[in-house]
């Protein structure tokens, strides 16, 4: 408080002594101009002086804040148009989300004209022209983000790819794959792109090839990727049985030796092995792995393709089926399988016996088919047609319930009636 009063004091006595100066001299000014003149005391001229400074500071400050730095009237303006651009944008990203391929496009295109990062625009505006099945929109969009930025060539390739595959032209997105192949390989993106050509292609070998990579960058999940695996290298089995012009098995051969260790183990690929080997006629072959297998571990499917094998000494194959009855008497699988192996050394009771425990286990239309055909060969044609009945009836699912006409034999109605 004192502090303020002291100046005050100092202020009024700064004014006595300006105004007593002033009176005491007060000066003159004439400027001149022309025909026009102005006189003026000094100390006004000087009080005027100053304002005029004044004046001119301001406007010079006021045009270098309009027309540079970050609070200029053009950068204002540029942010007002980035700011309609990032919500047209965003707009278009909510269109897309919705489906409505259309306005997402107009609402992307518009937004990118005054976007700083028109990409994202371009590519999800391409995705969007592929959606309506305009190929030369998709061409033109992707064109453009291109030219956006010298590192966005990746990026479009593998846009184009994608397009490409869910268009089914699978040859196609292998063709952009191969001219980004420097970077590909170690995006897992593109990795995955190229899993989804070779697949289309059937290509077995080369997404064997890619198959340690896909593993290495985790591309797939863990389950995801051994059901690759295991559909790849049955494509290779498949391709091996195909290429094998001469019948020598070694083609087939080969492309088992190509499997994982771990795989050999496999149920199901260990059954599409014995079903081309047996398909192809190598017999011999077949009976070698299903026993080396079943040595290792039981497996029911197996023992049903063992009655497919023909070998040269029907008898030891049947006696190595039966040496498994002991652990497994409860597989309808090894009971039908005996039965079609007591049948090939037409031993007709045992087969017939092998067949009604098969049966008792499991009614299912394939036991009944073979004990319908090993009667009706046997003469008992009535008790094939009713394992025949019972087989299609099984195979044709439930039937709705249905009334019956009236028959002479009323067992026959009845049993009929029950059926359905």
């Amino acid at each position: 408080m004192r502090r303020l009063f002291v100046i005050i004091i100092l202020a009024l006595l700064a004014g006595v002594g300006i105004v007593a100066v002033i009176e005491s001299d007060p000066g003159y000014v004439l400027i001149a101009y022309g025909a026009y003149t102005v006189e003026t005391s000094l100390w006004v001229g000087l009080v005027v002086l100053a304002l005029l400074c004044f004046a001119v500071y301001a406007v010079v400050r006021l045009l270098r804040r309009l027309l540079g730095g970050q609070n200029s009237l053009v950068s204002w303006v540029e942010g007002r148009r980035n700011r309609a651009s990032s919500r047209l944008t965003t707009r278009g990203l909510i269109s897309y989300t919705e489906g409505n391929w259309d306005r997402a496009r107009r609402q992307l295109i518009s937004g990118a004209k005054a976007s700083e990062a028109p990409l994202l625009n371009y590519l999800v505006a391409a995705r969007a022209s592929h959606q309506l099945g305009e190929a030369d929109k998709v061409r033109e969009y992707l064109g453009a983000a291109g030219e956006t930025d010298s590192e966005a060539r990746t990026a479009v390739e593998l846009t184009t790819a994608e397009l490409q595959l869910r268009s089914g032209e699978y040859r196609q997105a292998l063709a952009t794959l191969e001219q980004a192949r420097r970077n590909v390989r170690r995006l897992p993106q593109a990795l995955d792109l190229l899993r989804q050509a070779y697949v289309g292609l059937g290509d077995w070998p080369a997404l064997a090839q890619l198959l340690p990579e896909l593993k290495k960058h985790k591309v797939m999940p863990a389950d995801e990727l051994q059901t690759l695996e295991r559909e790849v290298y049955s494509g290779l089995l498949r391709a091996g049985a195909v290429a094998d012009s001469e019948h020598t098995g070694e083609p087939l051969r080969l492309a088992w030796e190509q499997v994982p260790a771990a795989l050999k183990q496999d149920a199901s690929l260990v059954h599409d092995y014995v079903d081309l080997l047996i398909g192809e006629g190598y017999h011999s072959a077949a009976d070698k792995v299903v026993r080396r297998m079943l040595k290792q571990h039981w497996d029911s499917g197996l023992v049903r393709q063992y009655g497919y094998v023909l070998t040269d000494n029907n008898a030891r194959q049947l006696a190595k089926a039966e040496s498994w009855l002991p652990q497994h008497s409860d597989d309808p699988q090894l009971m039908l399988c005996l039965g079609r192996l007591a049948a090939r050394e037409k031993l007709w009771g045992k087969a017939r016996e092998y067949f009604e425990q098969t049966y008792a286990i499991e009614r299912t239309p394939e036991v009944c088919a073979e004990l319908g055909r090993l009667l009706l060969a046997l003469g008992e044609p009535r008790v094939a047609g009713a394992y025949y009945r019972e087989g299609l009836q099984a195979q044709q699912g439930d039937l709705p319930a249905l009334p019956m006409p009236e028959h002479a034999n009323p067992s026959v109605a009845k049993r009929l009636a029950n059926s359905s």
